[in-house]
């Protein structure tokens, strides 16, 4: 759950969402395989998410799209969270998983 909600943490700090996943990734892939998948899924999205913010902000679409991608962000992450302390696999949509 840890994992899904740095993320939210991350986005009020300064944008830099895909920190708080990366870091539990490196440090929990050994020690559990739940918490491993998960923590590449987060990062996965965050990443995504990264990347389409990018390509929005340099196009006029931007203005429209950034703040429904906000919000999105924000109740995709509190569902993975929720889903992710009953102990679920959850799989954001919208997103290519770049970390296998």
């Amino acid at each position: 759950m840890l994992t899904h909600i740095s993320s939210l943490i991350a986005i009020w700090l300064g944008g830099l969402a895909f920190l708080g996943p990366l870091i539990v990734w490196l440090v929990k892939k050994d020690q559990s395989p739940f918490v491993a998948d998960q923590a590449k899924e987060a990062l996965n999205f965050q990443i995504a998410v990264l990347i389409v913010n990018m390509i929005c902000a340099v196009t006029c679409v931007g203005l429209i799209l950034v703040p429904v991608i906000f919000v999105a962000d924000i109740v995709y992450s509190l569902l993975a969270g929720i889903e992710a302390n009953k102990g679920v696999y959850y799989r954001y949509p919208y997103t290519f998983r770049l970390i296998a």
